[in-house]
Formats: C-alpha cells, sequence, structure tokens
C-alpha cells in the first residue's frame, strides 16, 4: 500500500515500526459546539484508512483526541453561565452520537481528552525548559523555533519569510514572533492547573504531541486531519516533540482537503456553513458518508443539495443489489460455484484493492463496487448456484464495510403491508389489473414501494 506523505510529497509504500501493527493519531474536534460537515470529512476518511488496514490484516492502535480546554470552550461556558465541563461533556455525547450515525468505528477508538493529561503536558515542558526549548515569560510557557531542527519541514513554509510576515504582532513577551505558547499563565474566571511555572493551563499545540507520546510512543506511523492543520498546529507539533524526544515524530503525515459548498469556501460568514446534525433531517447520513468517500480524499470536495441527490440514489442502487441477490439466493438450487462467477469477482475485489492500495483511492474504489452492481444486475439471476452467488453477496459485503457502507438490515415491512402485496400478486395472475393497480395505491399511500421482479415482487419502504 502507498500513502502520499505531506512530509515528502509524495507517495511512499506503507511500513509500520511494528509488523503487522499501525499507529494512528487523528487530530479530532474541539468540543464547544455539534460538528460540521467539515468536521466529518476526516473523521469518515480515517475511518476507512483504519477499516482497510484492518481489512489487510493490520492491528490498529487509533486514537482521536477531544480537545475539551480552549478559549472557545471557555466562553462559551460563560456565555451559558455553567461549568465548562458541562459545555464539553454535553457535546463530546452529541459527538458520538453523530458517528454512530456516520457508521464510524468509533467503540474502537481511543479518545483521550486534553484535561487528563495535564500532568503529562507540564513533564513535557518541563524537559523543553531543560533542553533550553522553552521560557518563561510572566508565567507564559513559550517554545523557542530556534531550537528546532527544520522549522517548516512539513508545510515548506520558510522560517525568514513566516517572521517578515509577522513582525505587526504585538505580543512584546516572545523572543520571535513565531514562538508558540506551551503554557497559559491564569486569568481571572478561567479554568486553571497548578504547575512549576505558576498557575494556568496548557496550549493547543502541546496536547496531540502529548497525548500521541503518552497512548502511542515517541514516533508513530500515521498522524492525519485536515488540510487546514498543516500549519501552524502540525508544524509545531513536530518541533516541540523532535525536540524533546530527538526522533522523527511521525512518519507518515495524512491530510484531507476542505470541503466548499455550492463552489464556495464553507465558512459562517458566507451562511453556507452546514452541521452533520442538520444534514441529518434531510438525508440519512450514510448518504453523507458515501457523498464524502465518492471524491479522493486530498481532493477538495463541493457540497450541494443535487450532488447528496445523486448520491442517495447511488446508495439505493448499493442496496437494491444486495437485495437482489438475497432474493435470487433464496429462490436458487445447492449446486457447486461457477468458475467464471468467482473469476470475475475476484477480479472486481483485486481491482478494489489496488484502487485502495493506491493513497487509499475511494473513488475508484466505489466506481469497482458499483462494476460489481452492473454485474449482479445483467450477470446473476436465481438460475445461478447457490453458493455463486452467496460467494458474490460476501465479496459486495466485503467491499462496502472497509467503506462503511451497506450496513443497514433491511427494513422490516409491517405484515398489513405484505397481505396487500400478495393480494395483489393473486390479482395479477388472475389478470385483475384494475385490483392490482388499486392494492399498488393502498402500500404506496402506507408509504412502501412494490417492484416487479422475475421472482414475484420486492417491497421496500420509501
Amino acid at each position: 500500500m502507498k500513502i502520499y506523505n505531506t512530509l515528502s510529497r509524495k507517495k511512499e509504500e506503507f511500513i509500520t515500526i511494528e509488523k503487522n501493527r499501525a499507529k494512528i493519531y487523528v487530530c479530532g474536534p474541539t468540543v464547544y459546539n455539534y460538528i460540521h460537515i467539515g468536521n466529518a470529512r476526516p473523521i469518515v476518511v480515517f475511518d476507512v484508512l483504519r477499516r482497510y488496514l484492518l481489512y489487510k490484516g493490520y492491528k490498529v492502535d487509533f486514537v482521536s483526541n477531544f480537545t475539551d480546554i480552549d478559549d472557545k470552550i471557555i466562553n462559551k461556558a460563560n456565555e451559558e453561565g455553567v461549568d465548562f465541563k458541562e459545555i464539553t461533556e454535553k457535546y463530546i455525547a452529541c459527538y458520538k452520537e453523530d458517528c454512530k450515525d456516520l457508521n464510524v468505528m468509533d467503540s474502537q477508538t481511543i479518545h483521550p481528552k486534553a484535561t487528563e493529561y495535564v500532568s503529562q503536558m507540564i513533564d513535557f515542558i518541563s524537559g523543553l525548559i531543560k533542553k533550553d526549548a522553552a521560557y518563561i515569560v510572566q508565567g507564559d510557557v513559550y517554545f523557542d523555533i530556534s531550537k528546532a531542527k527544520n522549522y517548516g519541514i512539513l508545510s515548506k513554509k520558510n522560517i525568514d519569510d513566516l517572521i517578515a510576515g509577522r513582525r505587526v504582532e504585538k505580543n512584546l513577551n516572545k523572543r520571535s514572533p513565531l514562538d508558540f505558547v506551551l503554557w497559559k499563565a491564569k486569568k481571572e474566571g478561567e479554568p486553571y492547573w497548578e504547575s512549576p511555572f505558576g498557575e494556568g493551563r496548557p496550549g493547543w499545540h502541546i496536547e496531540c504531541s502529548v497525548m500521541a507520546k503518552t497512548i502511542l510512543g515517541d514516533t508513530i506511523d500515521i498522524h492525519a486531519g485536515g488540510e487546514d492543520l498543516q500549519f501552524p498546529h502540525h508544524e509545531n507539533e513536530i518541533a516541540q516533540s523532535e525536540t524533546l524526544n530527538e526522533k522523527r515524530f511521525a512518519n507518515y503525515w495524512m491530510h484531507n482537503g476542505m470541503i466548499n459548498v455550492d463552489n464556495k469556501k464553507m465558512s459562517k460568514s458566507e451562511g453556507n456553513f452546514f452541521l452533520v446534525r442538520d444534514v441529518k433531517k434531510v438525508y440519512d447520513l450514510e448518504v453523507l458518508r458515501l457523498w464524502i468517500l465518492s471524491s479522493h480524499y486530498r481532493n477538495p470536495i463541493n457540497f450541494t443539495k443535487e450532488i447528496l441527490d445523486m448520491n442517495k440514489n447511488s446508495l439505493e442502487r448499493l442496496y437494491n443489489a444486495k437485495e437482489k441477490l438475497e432474493g435470487y439466493i433464496k429462490y436458487s438450487k445447492s449446486l457447486k460455484l461457477e468458475d467464471e462467477v468467482v473469476e470475475k469477482v475476484d477480479n472486481f475485489r483485486k481491482n478494489f484493492e489496488q484502487k485502495m492500495d493506491d493513497d487509499l483511492n475511494t473513488a475508484d474504489g466505489l466506481s469497482e463496487i458499483f462494476e460489481l452492481v452492473s454485474f449482479i444486475n445483467t450477470d446473476l439471476s436465481s438460475e445461478n448456484s447457490k453458493e455463486s452467488l452467496e460467494y458474490t453477496l460476501k465479496t459486495l459485503k466485503d467491499l462496502t464495510e472497509v467503506l462503511g457502507l451497506l450496513y443497514k438490515e433491511k427494513e422490516i415491512i409491517p405484515e398489513n403491508v405484505k397481505k396487500l402485496a400478495e393480494d395483489r400478486k393473486i390479482a395479477k395472475k388472475n389478470k385483475d389489473f384494475a385490483l392490482a393497480d388499486k392494492l399498488r395505491e393502498e402500500i404506496e399511500n402506507l408509504g412502501f414501494e412494490i417492484k416487479d421482479t422475475r421472482e414475484g415482487y420486492s417491497l421496500k419502504e420509501k
């Protein structure tokens, strides 16, 4: 498998530190609000990365943090007149609810909270101070970027240009405009912790470095997040981690592209800002998941109602193919596997794996799944052997499971709707088409759709 490494700006063969074990850290949300569709993209993309590595036989240690102490959280708590923990607990619960609806493997994710690792952060900062790579000014602690090797190595930014661009900064406590805060001195009305540098709280950049080190070790396989985190967040993580540990922080860096809405950058000021739970009121979130995976993760992706409607129809094609196969299996005879079917189905699996091995190309991987769907729709029937049909169904399930799709069980059809469908079948057999049309209308009025098939009919909720 090859992964595009932001660090080298090229695709590299993925080789783990420990054989068949992948250690992955993904920057998680600051929990002061509901997640928006921009947050959903890395959540879904890197969930698929985990799923595919599991499919390939890796063990995966997957960490995604919660930033549960931050200016935005404190401001929200002050606005609502509650303790900051009430805010964070509420939005962590909401995050997990949205992840469940997006079919994310959240129960297998390690979710450290920043506030649970403050003592380790204090130790980390103390280590940097001992190395003369951090300094204290009036209770604040800053990292001295002049002590970092290759600052700008990830974002490919030039230090001199960055300094020149920040000379207007008014913080006179910092030795350089690029130095960043590791520890913030206590302010009135804010939560704080005791430390050797004085009462205060950790800065943002220190969180991920410390939690990744504590849970996964000094060097991890993959660090991931949105491309907007490359600078300064991920650049600063590299600087402080590699200065303290004197080891490479992460071997591979993966960054997903941004989301546009109607071809404009998504932002609150543009009025085109969509929360996941708002989308959920109109679409099943499996549709949102399919839309996210329909483009390569590094490319920008456009959000429109028309595109979601297209993905809704595509998702229906997947479910229809699965239902069709299950129907064929029900009526087929038990015979031996058909070599021609197995060969074609194996080829779809092989092509899918080749696409996914090429930097997690879910867009082309999906194309292979829809090629398999076309094969199911045009080349298979209940005349095929039960074993061949079951083999095809297993392949369809295996590949869609890698993408976290096609996971819902068939809806339970009420008995009264089944009775109407059976009565309609009899009416059609007796050539009483007027009655058959009337029964179809009754079924549709109850919120169900009936379609005639070679095997009889299929029923599903509208």
